[in-house]
């Protein structure tokens, strides 16, 4: 039974999910049981996305890469695929209406990551970082506000900064495995071999820009929602505060976490925020 295919697919999104990102599961599980599992299918797409561009470093990637387009287009179109991450994943394209000119740009940033190592000119680094993660909180949002089109106009540039600060906290945390494994640097006008505080600083100023922009519209989500991105945007300020502290050498020789116990203290402390209604 079709059924029961879709159960199966549903359960591997949310095992890509619970195995690739601890802090993200976590923040998912704050959702309401209604939205829940789509974020989980939006998830398990775009990480084998990137998981293709960024790992499989013994294969033919842009091999990988264009069969992975093709599945993807077939699953779009014929409403089914028998990779159940893509199965999972056009369902809930499917059932809110996602735009396809959303998961074109993302596809796109990801298909730069094959080819392209340096960002030099702004233009460049935004255009990377909408498709990246701007498109990618847009889904998410989509399945938000459940198809009210006035909310997620509302909402649409505050989702986009939240997904911004949140992969430049990423490409922050991620400066040594990026640099030295990829070969990649985003920032444009940085130079990462002598990485000082004023680029560091530059940096924080532009990602808390766009936090409190992201923030601004966490206040105006629909309760099913508000608790779980509450929940994501603590745990990257946390991360944020953290890389703050650190020398900006330091930053670019390791990689700088939230411990598992920090991230569950961060929950309960969020949670006690939330249901005091602190969260304004």
């Amino acid at each position: 039974m079709k059924e029961i295919f879709d159960i199966v697919s549903q359960s591997c999104s949310k095992e890509v999910t619970r195995a690739y990102s601890t802090s993200f599961s976590l923040a998912t599980k704050m959702l309401a049981p209604s939205i829940r599992q789509h974020i989980y299918n939006i998830y398990g797409f775009v990480r084998f996305a990137d998981e293709i561009v960024d790992s499989f470093h013994n294969y033919d990637k842009k091999t990988l890469f264009k069969r992975f387009e093709v599945d993807l287009d077939n699953a779009l179109k014929d409403r089914i695929s028998l990779n159940p991450i893509l199965n999972s994943f056009q369902n809930t394209v499917h059932e809110f209406n996602i735009d396809l000119a959303l998961i074109e740009s993302f596809m796109m940033s990801m298909r730069l990551d094959l080819t392209k190592s340096v960002y030099i000119s702004e233009d460049e680094y935004r255009q990377y970082i909408y498709g990246s993660a701007d498109v990618v909180g847009l889904m998410c949002l989509k399945v938000f506000v459940q198809g009210d089109s006035e909310k997620y106009e509302q909402l649409k540039d505050s989702a986009m900064s939240l997904g911004s600060a949140f992969q430049k906290v990423n490409f922050l945390r991620d400066l040594k495995a990026d640099y030295e494994g990829l070969s990649r640097t985003y920032f444009p006008n940085t130079n990462l071999e002598a990485l000082d505080e004023t680029d560091k600083q530059n940096i924080i100023e532009e990602i808390e820009s766009d936090f409190r922009r992201g923030y601004e519209g966490i206040l105006l989500l629909p309760t099913e929602a508000k608790f779980g991105v509450f929940m994501a945007y603590r745990y990257y300020r946390r991360l944020l505060k953290k890389l703050k502290k650190t020398p900006a050498m330091e930053i670019k020789n390791s990689r700088i976490r939230v411990p598992n116990y920090e991230k569950f203290g961060l929950l309960t402390r969020s949670y006690v925020k939330y249901q005091l209604n602190l969260v304004k």
